[in-house]
């Protein structure tokens, strides 16, 4: 089936003309001072023959290159039949903490030391990328939690989404109460056996309008199981500073972590270094999937180059006229008499 993605667009069809009506004339072009041979020369560039066309026929080019180009502009495209597309998996809403204290470097990846950020984006990276028929979201929450990528097939945007997550972008502080309801606003529309929320973080609630056991219940009520991550290395191999006090995964809320993953059905993981970062991601890939509801797509072929192409073309060659009429003469000449000649 044809139709225009914007068909509004043809309702610019009439500017050219109102603007003739409304804009003050523009210079006509003609000699102040009469050449006695001026005439000669415009019948040599073809200028008196255009001029001894009617206006409709001087206009009918420009008039139209710009039906053409508002063709294009609507988009046209031909639509297919709807194509049924099963879909199966689970609807999985990542929530990352990227407060302050997640720019701590106290964790190892690839023998070098990275700071508990870069950890989550390279292993929820590699996780993301293996969760193929399942729709990903992502939730960046710091004092405030934000939904940076929608539940999506597009595992590789919102991979990226991930990646170019900073520190402090949401805030100094956590919010984990906000994180999961605002998770639960997004999936409780989702099937009912496919709600999963993870939840990443190594600290404790310090902002939010919600108690995180409080969300947690609602999460329950809706369905939505969390499963909640506490990442942070130990005090004692952080090495003198933490052993000072000054490491920021003492602040790390286990008990209230453990009671939001029992709420509502889910799991409460430890993660002190990659390897049981990476053991974690395993865990959750055990999920199993569930079948959901039968989408429709229609395939759409976009056919405005043919139009834009057009335009292009006669505008050329409105050009190669006027800088080299006796050429264009000679090439309608030419195709004239071929033109008697048939029989």
């Amino acid at each position: 089936m044809f139709e225009f993605t914007w068909p509004w667009i043809f309702l610019l069809a009439p500017l050219p003309w109102l603007m003739r009506r409304l804009l003050p004339p523009a210079d006509s072009g003609e000699a102040v001072l009469q050449v006695s041979f001026l005439n000669d020369l415009e019948s040599l560039a073809g200028r008196r023959a255009r001029r001894t066309l009617p206006d409709w026929r001087q206009h009918a080019p420009l008039l139209l290159i710009w039906l053409l180009l508002l063709l294009a502009a609507a988009r046209p495209e031909w639509v297919g039949d709807p194509l049924p597309v099963p879909a199966s998996g689970r609807d999985l809403m990542l929530a990352v903490d990227v407060s302050g204290s997640m720019d701590y470097t106290d964790m190892q990846w690839q023998g070098r030391e990275v700071s508990r950020l870069e950890l989550v984006k390279g292993l929820l990276g590699e996780f993301i990328e293996g969760r193929q028929g399942d729709r990903i979201g992502l939730i960046l929450f710091g004092t405030q939690a934000y939904l940076q990528a929608p539940l999506t097939f597009d595992r590789q945007t919102v991979k990226t989404w991930l990646n170019e997550a900073l520190i402090g972008i949401a805030g100094k502080n956590t919010a984990i109460g906000d994180a999961i309801g605002l998770a639960v606003k997004r999936l409780r529309d989702r099937p009912a056996q496919s709600r999963v929320l993870v939840l990443v973080t190594d600290g404790a609630n310090t902002a939010g309008e919600i108690e995180p056991l409080t969300a947690a219940q609602l999460a329950a009520e809706q369905g939505v199981k969390i499963y909640t991550i506490g990442i942070g290395a130990d005090p004692a191999q952080s090495g003198i500073a933490g052993l000072l006090g000054m490491n920021p995964g003492l602040d790390l809320d286990e008990p209230q972590l453990t009671a939001i993953a029992s709420t509502t059905g889910g799991q409460y993981f430890r993660a002190r270094d990659a390897d049981e970062l990476a053991q974690i991601s395993a865990v959750l890939d055990q999920l199993e999937p569930v079948a959901q509801l039968t989408t429709q797509a229609r395939p759409a072929q976009p056919l405005f180059p043919w139009p834009l192409g057009a335009a292009m073309l006669l505008s050329l060659l409105l050009v190669a006229g006027e800088l080299w009429p006796q050429t264009g003469q000679k090439i309608r000449s030419q195709i004239l008499q071929r033109l008697r000649r048939q029989p």
